[in-house]
């Protein structure tokens, strides 16, 4: 979860990333196949690996390397058991109308609130425009 406020990917993205993806010394990470309404392959994009939303994914990375250091995939696990293992973790602690992709909504909504502008946060999130970033964007009058 921490890593997926920190980059705002999606679950999946999350779990397809494999290390030869990760340019740590660029912080930048490669989202491959990353979801387009036009295309279904093909729209692999660089993602920049930001100490910006409150968690630091450099540090998380590094983190995970040292916790799985022989593993190909940076989080090997199956998208999907991740999925059941959230939704099975927010039943038993009573937790209603969390999903998974929520932490991409405030991750969004960290970024703007740091100072980034649209041009900068749409390179994160991978969203082709404003109308289709806008939707996630969870900001308060204060």
């Amino acid at each position: 979860m921490k890593f997926a406020v920190a980059t705002a990917m999606r679950q999946e993205e999350i779990c397809s990333l494999v290390w030869p993806d990760i340019d740590l010394a660029s912080q930048l990470a490669i989202a491959r196949n990353r979801k387009d309404l036009r295309r279904k392959n093909g729209n692999d994009q660089r993602v920049p690996l930001l100490d910006a939303t409150g968690f630091d994914a450099i540090a998380l990375l590094k983190e995970q390397r040292a916790a799985s250091p022989l593993t190909e995939r940076v989080f090997p696990s199956n998208g999907r058991s991740v999925g059941t293992a959230f939704r099975r973790c927010c039943r038993e602690l009573g937790i209603v109308d969390l999903h998974f992709h929520d932490p991409r909504h405030e991750a969004i909504s960290r970024l703007l609130e740091a100072g980034f502008d649209i041009p900068e946060i749409t390179l994160v999130t991978g969203h082709k425009d404003w109308k289709m970033l806008r939707c996630y964007l969870n900001l308060r009058p204060h």
